[in-house]
């Protein structure tokens, strides 16, 4: 029997692995979502939802963006896809955001609730963040030095690609084991390793300068993220700075039945696609 999933983000860092891996498996019929899909989906049209929901039985699931309130958006739609027949929800949280905190923590705990059956990623910190759109990787592209308030705390980055290849097995698989799954790479890193590493393997010196956590703030609002938004990232910072985000575990080798990326292939892998 073909299973029909829905994939939220369809093209962005995850999500559009998710749609790749998905279209080796005969049984499965993958529906990419995104503003720029045919049925359109934009998470502030309520008119696009419903569309994109027909005939699904399985969901992956990823909040907007920015959004300090996600439950808001999001808790309306999770409630029609109960509605229309989704049974399996995968959702991309963080390592960082437990089940019932606020934010993404308030989505994770509806989807617990109201599915039969759902997976919670928790994964670390994405390697894409030094080279996409990210004030990382902008401040990297501009002048060759980014900033963080995360002093030399260490965070076991991850390649979003095995994010992705973790939630497509998980959407795929007969039996739903409704469970968290913290999700790292091989290796934790401080920023200041992974600007050494980034220096050596591009050839161009990049440099991180840990700030105190208000000018963080200061730089994020500059950024153009809000005021209250910027203030949550930065408590973050503060999580990766007393090491309570340094935990390295063996997941997506579990899951994948491959080792995940380290920061340097990751970056290998990046330039190559590039040239």
């Amino acid at each position: 029997m073909t299973s029909e999933v829905l994939v939220l983000g369809a093209t962005g860092n995850t999500g559009s692995t998710i749609v790749e891996a998905l279209k080796g498996h005969n049984d499965v019929k993958v529906r990419p979502a995104s503003r720029s899909s045919t049925p359109r989906f934009d998470w502030f049209d309520a008119a696009s939802h419903r569309g994109v929901l027909d005939g699904v039985a399985r969901l992956y699931l990823v909040a907007p963006v920015g959004e300090t309130d996600p439950i808001a958006v999001v808790g309306p739609f999770l409630e029609e896809a109960a509605h229309s027949g989704v049974r399996r929800v995968v959702m991309l949280s963080s390592s960082a955001v437990a089940s019932g905190d606020p934010g993404l923590g308030t989505v994770d705990a509806m989807v617990r609730k109201i599915f039969h059956e759902w997976a919670i990623l928790r994964p670390s910190w994405f390697m894409q963040n030094f080279v996409r759109r990210h004030p990382i990787g902008d401040s990297i592209r501009e002048s060759g030095e980014f900033i963080t308030a995360t002093g030399d705390g260490r965070l076991p980055f991850i390649d979003a690609r095995d994010i992705g290849r973790c939630a497509a097995t998980l959407l795929t698989t007969s039996q739903a084991e409704n469970r968290e799954h913290m999700l790292t790479g091989p290796q934790a890193l401080s920023y200041d390793d992974a600007a050494e590493i980034m220096s050596t393997v591009t050839s161009s010196p990049v440099r991180h300068r840990a700030v105190d956590t208000p000018r963080y703030v200061r730089f994020l609002v500059h950024a153009g993220y809000s005021a209250e938004f910027a203030a949550g990232l930065a408590a973050l910072d503060e999580q990766i700075r007393d090491g309570k985000q340094s935990q390295v575990t063996d997941t997506v080798q579990r899951l994948t039945g491959r080792p995940p990326s380290s920061f340097e292939q990751f970056l290998h892998a990046y330039s190559a696609a590039r040239s």
